[in-house]
């Protein structure tokens, strides 16, 4: 099994993350807010697999209708409703069904995010 380090729930949905840096997640897949390319409910945790491929998440936030994670170097990926902007990406206000880095904070450490 996996070590789970750390957890964070939103409205019908929870994101945990392991001992080897992975995400999981899993709850209701409206907007996409699961972060697995679909809007499919998820009734045991999926590893993120958008967030797997060479990095390492030290933090997630788990929101109403949208997600957060933070890697080990500081960047950060959003995903799910993006209606009002709160993803992140600029005039993009698409749901985002996989998580999206936000290209607004490259080059910035950020430690900490809440959704």
């Amino acid at each position: 099994g996996q070590r789970v380090v750390a957890v964070s729930a939103g409205y019908g949905l929870s994101i945990a993350i392991t001992a080897d840096g992975a995400a999981w997640s899993w709850g209701l897949g409206a907007s996409g807010k699961l972060g697995h390319g679909d809007t499919q409910d998820q009734l045991l945790p999926k590893k993120v697999e958008a967030l797997a491929a060479g990095q390492r998440i030290v933090a997630v936030s788990a929101g109403d209708f949208h997600s957060l994670a933070i890697t080990a170097d500081g960047a950060v990926f959003t995903w799910g409703e993006g209606e009002r902007g709160c993803l992140g990406h600029g005039e993009d206000l698409s749901n985002q069904l996989l998580p999206k880095k936000v290209e607004a904070l490259a080059g910035q450490r950020v430690v900490a995010v809440s959704a």
